[in-house]
């Protein structure tokens, strides 16, 4: 059960001013139907926090800390992107800035097309997996920040399909459903998605 000061605070800020992001969360927090405000942090001119941790749950909980020491209020932060076990788990953390600009989701894509070329074999799939771990503290020195995970399995294409989602979307095939992540729509990535599956046990803590 959630605990009284997030009860009392009836606030929540998401760490994140990623338009494709918090146009999932808000999407995703409509449907859970939360008994909260969630507001990006963008509206209260909080600037993205610096990512120097080493894994998903780190910088996820540097970026919940961050927004709620600015605003004052609890927050929540998403820290996802795409692991390829080939590539010794890259992009990884660096999903975002994988070719050097960050959210620049074309040359991201194009650097990670580029990198599996040595590796791409006829008929042989190469395995992926998009990783969402979100970080909720009640405030910035919260010592038990609450973290909940989602991991997607799929398989790297070797040229990108479909116009929806963002990020790496089009390059990740999901070979029970033969379509690619930017060809399904919200209501449908968000049941089965990496962040959906967190949401969902946020969902189930909340409750």
């Amino acid at each position: 059960m959630a605990s009284p000061s997030w009860l009392s605070a009836g606030k929540l800020v998401l760490a994140s001013n990623n338009k494709g992001k918090i146009a999932e969360f808000e999407h995703l927090f409509e449907h859970l139907n939360l008994a909260v405000q969630v507001i990006p942090q963008g509206q209260l001119n909080i600037e993205d926090a610096v990512e120097d941790g080493l894994s998903f749950v780190e910088n996820a909980i540097i970026k919940a800390r961050h927004a709620a020491r600015i605003s004052g209020l609890p927050a929540i932060a998403d820290d996802s992107g795409l692991c390829v076990p080939i590539l010794g788990g890259a992009p990884g953390i660096y999903s975002a800035r994988y070719a050097g600009e960050h959210g620049n989701d074309t040359a991201n894509n194009e650097k990670l097309l580029r990198d599996l070329v040595p590796y791409r074999e006829a008929n042989k799939p190469i395995g992926g997996m998009f990783v969402c771990v979100l970080a909720l503290v009640e405030h910035a020195d919260d010592p038990l920040p609450k973290i909940f995970q989602g991991i997607w399995q799929g398989e790297i294409l070797d040229a990108p399909r479909g116009e929806q989602g963002f990020g790496y979307d089009p390059l990740f095939w999901l070979p029970t459903l033969g379509i690619s992540s930017a060809e399904m729509s919200k209501a449908e990535k968000n049941k089965i998605s990496h962040r959906g599956q967190a949401m969902q046990a946020l969902a189930k803590h909340l409750a």
